[in-house]
């Protein structure tokens, strides 16, 4: 029996609306404090960017031109001319940059500036360089917000060429690690980071992949890690019941690697039937009014994609009134 997600998906769309602020639009990213104090209760950039994210994913796009103006002034707004960056709190400020210019492409438009601080690294040998020069041993999740934020910034800015892009998949290709199918070769068996980072920081890269339409290397070697991961107690922490992206780190990962590959194809089909199953439920479960989870935007639009790459991975099996949509089938980064 096919699992329904519509309970789901009205509690994202209440969500959003509650973090609505007066002005068509502005979305604050928290309606409540933390124990640090340290929540921008205003509109933010996540805010405003998580926002249209969700709308875009569960088919609420259709918005009065007063709300998609706002939109778009609110997500402009937020660069710095100077720079062309666009910088928050939470985030580094690449991350920042590709994750607003993602949004605003969502409505067809770009951001006002070239983000001039990230224009360099189309050179291709300092774009090379540069993701060398990553700690991809120690800190592979963040440090990937600063490598695939990279191209995803430029490629939503329309600053990118063909070969440009195949010299960015051509340094994945080449340095994806033989033993475990993602992040750089060597890297995981320092040991200086867990596995399950390394796949967080490698799935930044994945999404890179998929938007030139470029092979995904190894993907045998990643399914087997990813199933293991699963398996084998290699996500910390309670992976069925949070609102985060992991989820859709390990998710797309193994479903898109999926796609190029027949190797192991209905364990990964259940590996996934079963973590749907699971987190399907606890979703649905939980009360989005209280829920500190819900009560982020961002990690709710993380917890969003998770739900729409499974319908994606699963068909048939997670049905809705309408059929969610993926904003990384539309360009990259989240």
């Amino acid at each position: 029996m096919a699992i329904n997600i519509d309970k789901i998906i009205e509690k994202a769309r209440n969500t959003v609306k509650s973090h609505a602020l007066d002005v068509p639009g502005s979305y604050a990213r928290w309606l409540w404090q933390n124990e640090k104090q340290n929540r921008d209760l205003g509109v933010t950039e996540y805010g405003v960017a998580d926002a249209a994210n969700i709308l875009y994913i569960i088919g609420d796009f259709d918005m009065p031109p007063a709300m998609r103006q706002g939109f778009i002034d609110f997500l402009q707004g937020f660069q710095l001319p100077e720079s062309g960056m666009f910088v928050e709190a939470t985030h580094h400020t690449i991350h920042t940059t590709a994750h607003c210019a993602a949004a605003i492409e969502l409505f067809d438009r770009k951001p006002l500036h070239e983000p001039k601080e990230l224009a360099q690294y189309l050179d291709e040998k300092k774009l090379v360089d540069f993701l060398y020069s990553l700690d991809w041993a120690g800190a592979p999740w963040t440090e990937s917000h600063k490598g695939a934020g990279t191209y995803s910034a430029l490629f939503n800015c329309r600053m990118t060429t063909a070969q440009w892009r195949k010299a960015f998949v051509k340094f994945l290709t080449d340095n994806c690690d033989p033993e475990y199918g993602m992040s750089m070769k060597g890297s995981i068996q320092t040991g200086k980071s867990p596995a399950e980072r390394h796949l967080f920081g490698w799935f930044h890269y994945m999404f890179c992949l998929e938007s030139a339409h470029a092979p995904i290397p190894m993907p045998e070697k990643l399914i087997d890690t990813c199933l293991d991961l699963y398996r084998n107690g290699g996500f910390s922490g309670k992976f069925h019941e949070e609102t985060s992206f992991r989820q859709v780190d390990w998710v797309f990962a193994v479903n898109r690697a999926s796609r190029q590959t027949p190797h192991r194809f209905y364990e990964t089909k259940e590996a996934l039937r079963e973590f749907a199953a699971k987190y399907l439920e606890f979703l649905s479960e939980l009360d989005e009014n209280t829920h500190d989870g819900f009560n982020d935007l961002h990690a709710l639009f993380g917890a969003m994609c998770a739900v729409v790459e499974l319908q994606l991975a699963l068909p048939g099996e997670i049905e809705s009134s309408f059929p969610l949509k993926s904003v990384l089938d539309r360009r990259p980064f989240i």
